[in-house]
């Protein structure tokens, strides 16, 4: 390949150096003359042929002639093309230049920050009040990026802070069907062991998948809380295996139906004796008296629950199953019919209540039914008419500390109700009506 002066250009030689190497010739091109180029032949169309015919070497001379000049001209222009690459490649690294530089001087700066001087411990603190609140943006396909994904781009040193710190891998959300977990298993697995085995809180979308389970197994007996569908409990082939779960404590299922209730108590009543809580996140199915039985006997150890039930009943005999119950949210789907049995919880500190408008006697009967020594806090949601004697006797009977009323749109405590339940019950802070809606 021909040599020019552009083809000996440098993107390590300055702009100067460059300017200077090809100022000279890229002038000459520019001061250039186009050549005259009119003949006695140009004009067209020529009609005198027989001149043409008689000068025929002529014109052969011009055509050679013109072929040199555009050689010539073609050679220009490749010259200038490099010159215009060469300033192109030159441009993009002093673009480059200035990115490391700006880098490097930031980077200083930030040094001068008191930011850098945080111990680790510290620093580690800050980057855990930075999780989003909701375990479903804790994932390594979240989108936009998030802690502690986010945190571990920002420099090398919170990088491994990050990586570091346990208490930022925990908690993950796993939506994700054999064909994603086919393509980026080791993002879950590497979330997972930067856990280093602490606790865990996991989340597990709607999707089937068959790797999902073998890409939880090293860590089965470090999960705590668990959230699922219920098919991963239920049906034929579940998902996970309650015996796996060694060390949970929190459990939350959506998704199921009556039909499911068989085959997921049987696996529930499995459960390790760690269990405290157990969540139905949806409003149904309706559990009637035995197939609540048929969960025992982890009733016996739970704190917390969280359930829809058929009639006032199966709500007594809840409270029965669960003696250490501290914490009810509870739906009930229809009247009791007959009388209910007179009923003493002495642990439960929180009940929230919401059944239908058109139950009228539920509330009542349950207040006369049951006393409650322990009552801290009250959520009632009740569409007609407030039962007032009976919440004064079942305050009276039950001389529980209780804080907080709050009842549903529908119902309206008066002041001079509030003052007599003060009178009852002197703890009593807050007597409130809540017009939002209900929310599982």
């Amino acid at each position: 390949m021909m040599q020019t002066a552009y083809s000996e250009l440098n993107v390590s030689d300055s702009v100067s150096d460059i300017l200077v190497k090809n100022n000279n010739h890229l002038f000459q091109i520019a001061r250039s003359i186009i050549p005259v180029l009119e003949t006695p032949y140009s004009r067209f169309p020529n009609t005198d042929h027989s001149t043409v015919e008689l000068e025929c070497q002529s014109v052969v001379n011009i055509i050679a002639e013109r072929q040199q000049q555009l050689d010539t001209v073609l050679h220009e222009i490749s010259g200038l093309e490099a010159v215009m690459d060469s300033v192109k490649n030159l441009h993009q690294a002093v673009l480059e230049k200035q990115e490391k530089i700006t880098q490097s001087m930031n980077l200083h700066k930030g040094l001068l920050s008191a930011l850098w001087r945080f111990p680790t411990e510290i620093l580690s603190q800050i980057f855990k009040h930075c999780l989003p609140d909701y375990i479903y943006f804790l994932s390594p396909s979240s989108l936009p990026v998030r802690a502690p994904i986010l945190l571990t781009r920002i420099c090398r040193g919170w990088r491994e802070v990050a990586v570091g710190t346990p208490g930022l891998w925990c908690r993950l959300y796993v939506q994700a069907d054999d064909k994603k977990l086919l393509k980026a298993p080791f993002c879950y697995d590497l979330w997972l062991k930067r856990s280093r085995g602490r606790p865990l809180s996991l989340e597990l979308g709607y999707h089937y998948s068959t790797k999902l389970r073998s890409l939880l197994r090293p860590y089965m007996s470090h999960i705590t809380s668990l959230q699922v569908y219920g098919d991963y409990f239920g049906g034929r082939h579940p998902r996970l295996l309650a015996t796996d779960l060694l060390a949970l404590q929190e459990l939350a299922i959506r998704g199921m139906s009556n039909d499911d209730i068989p085959l997921i108590a049987q696996s529930i009543s499995q459960l390790p004796s760690t269990m405290r809580s157990l969540k139905f996140i949806d409003m149904t199915p309706f559990f009637d008296i035995e197939p609540l039985s048929s969960f025992s006997p982890v009733w016996a150890h739970l704190t917390d629950v969280q359930i829809a039930v058929s009639h006032p009943n199966a709500f007594l005999h809840l409270l029965q199953l669960c003696p250490n119950l501290s914490s009810l949210n509870t739906q009930i789907e229809m009247d009791q019919r007959g009388p209910l049995k007179s009923f003493t919880h002495t642990k439960l500190q929180s009940l929230c209540i919401l059944y239908y408008a058109s139950l009228m006697r539920t509330l009542s009967e349950l207040l006369n039914a049951i006393s409650l020594p322990n009552l801290h806090a009250l959520e009632a949601r009740y569409n007609t008419s407030w039962p007032h004697e009976d919440m004064k006797a079942f305050l009276a009977r039950s001389k529980c500390p209780l804080e907080t009323l709050t009842i549903g749109s529908g119902a309206m405590i008066t002041d001079a109700q509030q003052a007599e339940y003060v009178s009852l019950t002197p703890s009593l802070k807050v007597a409130n009506h809540n017009n939002s809606s209900y929310s599982w």
